[in-house]
Order: C-alpha cells, then structure tokens, then sequence
C-alpha cells in the first residue's frame, strides 16, 4: 500500500489558515491603512508553513490572496499578482527553514524561520513587482517604504505573536510530521 502523501490534520488547518487569511484582512481594512500596516494576511501564512510544512505553506500563501480577492475584492487586482508571489514564498521558505533546523531549539527554529521568510519574501515581492507587474512604476524608494517602513508594526507583530501561536499549536499537537 502506498504511503498517503497527505496528513489529514495538516490538510485540516492549512484549509482554517486559507480561512483566516480571507476573514482576518477585513477585520483589519475598518482601520485606515490596516492591512498594509498590520498584515494580517501574512500571518495565517506564515503560521503554515511553519506548523505544516513548505508545501502546505505554498498552497495556503497562493490560496488566500487569491480567494481573499475573489471574495472580498481585496487585495485589489493591481496588488494581487506582487501577494500571491510573496506570500507563497512566505509559506514555502517558513516551512523549508522550519524543517531544515527541526532538531535545533522551538525558538531558534521559528525566529530564524520567520525572518527568513520574511525577508525572502519581501525581496521576491520587491523583484516581481519592479521588473514584472508595476515595471517602470515601482522604485526602490516604494519598495522600502512598503516593505519595511510602512509594514514595520506587522513585522514586529508577526515577531512577537506567531512564535507563542507555534509553541502554543504544537503543544495541542498540530504540527506535520513531514514539518
């Protein structure tokens, strides 16, 4: 019998991470500028692929933009293309990170994998959207401020709140063994 590829529970809470990436912006797009400001897409992405895996983590950072748009019309068509790439890097490089130092410290491996991640993706966003999708109209200068300046209390967020969701997830045992 051939070894089922999937885990059911990790199936299971990347579809409640694919949810929360549609629910969790609109909550947060009451406040002005909250979504850029807060990412709150970012987080439920993130929180896969560190709890499920790279692949997993792939699927949920395409999915939820996506669906996201086609449900609440955010994120708006011209910022969709730049999101799905960086979210799906997002979910990739925090569960390839997080399995690469699975032996090492709960809290080394999920800080080094987050801030891999999150500079991974920012730079793939930066890159796809200066020479692909908003080429000639995207600068260095919009890049910064968007990915670093504006976003910096998601960032911090996202540092101090998904390392306490992880230890707290993995204590109630959702966590592939593949992750």
């Amino acid at each position: 019998m051939s070894k089922n590829r999937f885990n059911t529970r990790a199936l299971v809470f990347a579809g409640v991470c694919v949810a929360l990436g549609v629910v969790l912006p609109v909550a947060f797009h009451s406040l002005p500028d909250g979504g850029r400001v807060f990412l709150p897409m970012h987080i439920p992405v993130l929180l896969c692929g560190l709890l499920c895996g790279p692949w997993y983590g792939l699927g949920c950072g395409v999915l939820a933009p996506a669906l996201s748009h086609l449900i609440t019309g955010m994120p708006m068509a011209a910022a969709l293309p730049g999101m799905l790439c960086e979210l799906a890097v997002y979910g990739l490089v925090s569960g390839l990170v997080s399995h690469a130092l699975r032996r090492k410290g709960r809290g080394l491996r999920v800080y080094t994998a987050l801030v891999c991640a999150q500079l991974a993706g920012r730079i793939v966003a930066g890159l796809v959207n200066g020479f692909i999708f908003m080429a000639g109209s995207y600068s260095l200068q919009m890049w910064l401020t968007a990915s670093f300046v504006t976003a910096l209390p998601g960032i911090i967020a996202q540092l101090l709140l998904l390392p306490v969701l992880v230890l707290a997830l993995e204590k109630a045992g959702i966590r592939s063994p593949a992750a």
